[in-house]
């Protein structure tokens, strides 16, 4: 399968899910970029409205879990904070494999959202602060869906089941 077509099943869940929610949002089809700046400058979107998207695999104390770790795009994960967070002693970026299995997406393209029922989504609440809008790749390298911030992530939560309503104080290091 192309890295292309990869994501294709993700972004057809997520925009039926955001569709089915009534949410507001837009997408854009653009150049396949996977890196947060150029394609920030391409959707005429701030870096910060950016959500980027980071698997990431937790470990001891008796944990292994995975994580799909969501914060700004301006800002730097800290992965020991997310370890904490999650109850585990250290955490890094999942492999290739493990990002394919767990979200049908290439690096990159990785939406703010887990359709996966062994990837725990946890989100820096810095994200929803700053921005009316929020915007992210939806799956695809060319594709990407900006929507109006109101809550959405924990009403769908709520609503669908389709991830935990997790929030860290605080993923990013400035």
């Amino acid at each position: 399968m192309t890295e292309m077509a990869k994501g294709s099943v993700t972004h057809q869940r997520l925009i039926a899910l955001l569709s089915q929610e009534g949410a507001n949002f837009r997408v854009v089809t653009h150049e396949a970029v996977g890196k947060c700046e150029a394609v920030s400058e391409i959707r005429g979107t701030a870096l910060g409205q950016g959500a980027k998207a980071l698997v990431c695999k937790v470990k001891g104390n008796g944990v292994n879990q995975h994580v799909l770790a969501i914060l700004a795009a301006d800002q730097q994960a800290d992965l020991s904070q997310l370890a904490s967070h999650i109850g585990g002693l250290r955490a890094s970026l999942a492999s290739p494999a493990e990002v394919d299995e767990l979200t049908g997406c290439v690096f990159g393209a990785i939406p703010p959202f887990s359709f996966h029922p062994k990837l725990k989504l946890v989100a820096d609440p810095l994200l929803f602060e700053r921005f009316d809008e929020i915007a992210f790749n939806a799956g695809m390298l060319d594709k990407s869906v900006i929507f109006e911030n109101r809550g959405l992530f924990a009403y769908c939560a709520t609503r669908t089941g389709q991830f935990p309503p997790h929030c860290v104080t605080s993923l990013s290091v400035q």
